[in-house]
């Protein structure tokens, strides 16, 4: 079967946007078991209380919940192991400077199939407090409400 060109969008953690300030993104491989490939393709993940962990120089997503495939028999495993990110040595030592001194965490933010490969994104973020929450909210809804006027004021 040929490889699939392009980028699929499996899941997204909108929530991560609206707790966290994202500093960088990186684009990192998956370390998965077969059965959950099969799951993730079928849209079966979801990242809202995800993050990661870096132990021993190497990165693993925690809470990442990949629901058990339905065809898949002994060989299923734990929908909430934790999934090793595959990543250059220098990217990672660089992420574990940046959360041990400045105050950074790791979350997922997306996860998707490009070219075929399941690739995670994953953000450096800083968290928001509850009055830069709403200043989020509040320049959103002032957006909403010029793009609606403008399209009216076009008509």
């Amino acid at each position: 079967m040929p490889h699939q060109k392009g980028i699929k969008i499996i899941a997204q953690n909108k929530k991560a946007y609206h707790e966290y300030f994202v500093e960088e993104t990186y684009e990192c491989g998956l370390a998965l078991k077969g059965t959950e490939v099969k799951s993730m393709r079928q849209g079966r993940v979801n990242l809202k209380e995800s993050f990661c962990m870096i132990r021993q120089m190497e990165i693993f997503a925690e809470g990442m919940h990949i629901s058990p495939y339905e065809q898949g028999s002994f060989s299923n495993t734990d929908p909430l192991r934790p999934k090793k990110l595959l990543m250059h040595k220098a990217e990672i030592r660089k992420l574990s400077g940046l959360v041990a001194r400045q105050g950074y965490t790791l979350i997922p933010l997306k996860v998707y199939l490009k070219d075929g490969r399941m690739k995670l994104e994953l953000g450096l973020c800083r968290g928001k407090h509850l009055h830069d929450k709403r200043d989020s909210a509040a320049e959103r809804d002032a957006k909403r409400e010029m793009d609606r006027a403008i399209r009216e004021r076009m008509k």
